[in-house]
């Protein structure tokens, strides 16, 4: 069964790059005083998730920020993959660009995605969720093959 709004997030470890190396933050740590939108992308360097969502957030990065909110990108890839994409979209200071590696986070959300038949294993379903102290408000889990309901534009306008 996947998270639902109103549930709290799972306390799991996550990976990012920080001043030059490999930093393990929980998400208890991360979110738990702030209000987020984590937004998860089957792979990083994929087509829809690097022509349409990253890019979103991105374009939309300070609109959030006005609203006090943080942006956190999440992939079952590894952080280096994770800071590489980053650096290739001109991920702006501040999105955070997060690794769950072993999709134990997305496991535990219930949100992972078999995409074995494409040779990726796991990967996350494309979502977005917006979470105000770690305690679910709003998630926005898109069907197979679809790109609306977890866009940078959609979930603002849902904050609105």
């Amino acid at each position: 069964m996947s998270i639902q709004v109103g549930d709290r997030l799972p306390e799991i470890p996550l990976q990012r790059i920080q001043n030059g190396g490999v930093e393990t933050v929980d998400t208890n740590t991360l979110f738990s005083e702030n209000n987020v939108v984590i937004f998860a992308v089957p792979g990083a360097f994929t087509p829809t998730c690097s022509e349409r969502h990253l890019p979103g957030f991105v374009e939309h990065f300070e609109a959030f920020r006005a609203k006090g909110i943080e942006v956190a990108c999440m992939s079952v890839n590894d952080p280096f993959v994770m800071q590489a994409w980053g650096e290739s979209q001109d991920v702006p200071d501040g999105l955070m660009m997060l690794a769950d590696g072993n999709a134990e986070f997305t496991r535990a959300l219930g949100l992972e995605l078999d995409a074995s038949g494409y040779g990726m294993g796991t990967r996350a379903k494309r979502f977005a969720l917006y979470a105000e102290q770690g305690v679910v408000k709003q998630l926005h889990v898109e069907a197979p093959g679809e790109y609306r309901v977890s866009s940078a534009e959609h979930v603002l306008s849902q904050l609105a």
